[in-house]
């Protein structure tokens, strides 16, 4: 049986629920109605949601009333990855969808795009968009007589590395194509600027940030485009996304965007500590290996591998030790598998299957750091020796 989880350092799966947003929601557990009755609980219910919308609002950089709930991430895009969408009021159809190699499955499976209308554009060793690639990619697109949308992260959610957003918005300028970002491990970590990206829109998650799970928003640069909704039926969210609005989860989702908001200056001492960590590993190990080093990164995050040391039995030992943290990707089964985020960085099967993540959060201190340090000197070597001796 595991240990009880002491050291948490997975905040890119989900953060811990902020003792703000614990509050908040506790507050509201007992309290009747519904978002639109026109009674007085329901108002009151309508005015939390509006002032979360505020809230996540100011997180992304735009009014409020261009935030529309959702149940998630996976929502928000999966509504964004749509052929049929209204641009300024009018509408426009999309042929082709157009996704980054190291995009999360909700975007790699393409939305409500068919299958076949849907491609990969490759990336550099360090997970970087081949800006050029998609460029020409676009052109050749439109040439032919077709129209496609693109979708970009903002933050790779296994390496932390930033895609060039403002490069990928310049070459799509002038073009009708569309941008669409996933920024659901930015938020809260670096500043959204949808603007300077030249994105049409952009997923956030309450979960990531602090908030409660069930939570996200589809974001858009203006009240006149978006896609076709997703969920069609009564009248909610501005007729964007039907259902009654999960009014505890949206709460809590605007206290701990409000929170987030304020700790996008202090992001110096999570880096310290990330650097830290990155420069005991490869004390410990001189043939670590850390991926995504070469290009801009999230300051939490850290994706690394030891030859030799598989991930998924790293993770079972550090479980039984307490230590909370994640491989580069984990299937349904519970089996770790190698990253397709890894792959398609040209990282090899067998290395990408000994990827671990380590991601930092806010609560992160430098004692937990060097109690993962040790655990993982102790590990690694048992296993490293280990696996020697069935070689012998």
């Amino acid at each position: 049986m595991a240990a009880k989880t002491a050291i948490y350092l997975d905040y890119n799966a989900s953060a811990p629920m902020r003792a703000c947003v614990v509050d908040a929601v506790r507050g509201l557990l007992a309290e009747p109605g519904n978002a639109s009755s026109v009674h007085g609980p329901g108002r009151a219910a309508r005015a939390r949601i509006e002032s979360a919308r505020a809230a996540v609002g100011r997180l992304a950089g735009i009014p409020a009333q261009h935030v529309t709930f959702t149940s998630g991430a996976t929502e928000a895009n999966v509504t964004a990855l749509s052929p049929d969408w209204k641009v300024s009021g009018v509408e426009r159809w999309f042929t082709r969808l157009l996704v980054g190699a190291t995009e999360h499955p909700s975007v790699t499976s393409g939305g409500r795009f068919p299958a076949e209308a849907v491609e990969t554009i490759p990336v550099d060793a360090s997970g970087l968009v081949d800006v050029d690639a998609l460029a020409r990619r676009v052109a050749y697109l439109q040439e032919d007589g077709e129209l496609p949308l693109v979708s970009v992260m903002a933050a790779n959610n296994e390496t932390g590395v930033l895609q060039p957003l403002e490069r990928i918005g310049e070459a799509l300028a002038g073009s009708d194509c569309l941008l669409h970002v996933d920024a659901v491990q930015a938020a809260g970590r670096i500043p959204l600027d949808m603007t300077a990206w030249g994105a049409a829109s952009m997923a956030l998650s309450a979960h990531k940030i602090g908030g409660p799970q069930g939570a996200g928003a589809l974001v858009l640069r203006d009240e006149q485009t978006g896609p076709r909704p997703l969920l069609r039926g009564g009248g909610q969210e501005g007729w964007r996304r039907a259902g009654t609005e999960n009014t505890l989860a949206i709460a809590g989702f605007g206290v701990a965007a409000h929170a987030a908001l304020g700790e996008l200056g202090a992001c110096d001492e999570i880096t310290r500590l990330r650097d830290g960590l990155e420069q005991g590993l490869c004390h410990i190990w001189n043939d670590t290996i850390r991926f995504g080093t070469d290009a801009q990164r999230l300051p939490n995050t850290c994706c690394f591998a030891v030859p030799g040391v598989a991930a998924e039995t790293a993770l079972i030992a550090l479980d039984m030790e307490g230590i909370a943290v994640s491989s580069g990707s984990a299937c349904s089964s519970g089996k770790v598998s190698a990253s397709p985020v890894l792959l398609a960085m040209g990282v090899p099967r067998d290395l990408a299957r000994c990827a671990i993540r380590i991601s930092l959060g806010p609560e992160t201190t430098a004692a937990e750091i060097e109690t993962f340090l040790a655990a993982w000197q102790r590990i690694s070597r048992r296993i490293r020796e280990a696996s020697a001796g069935r070689a012998a």
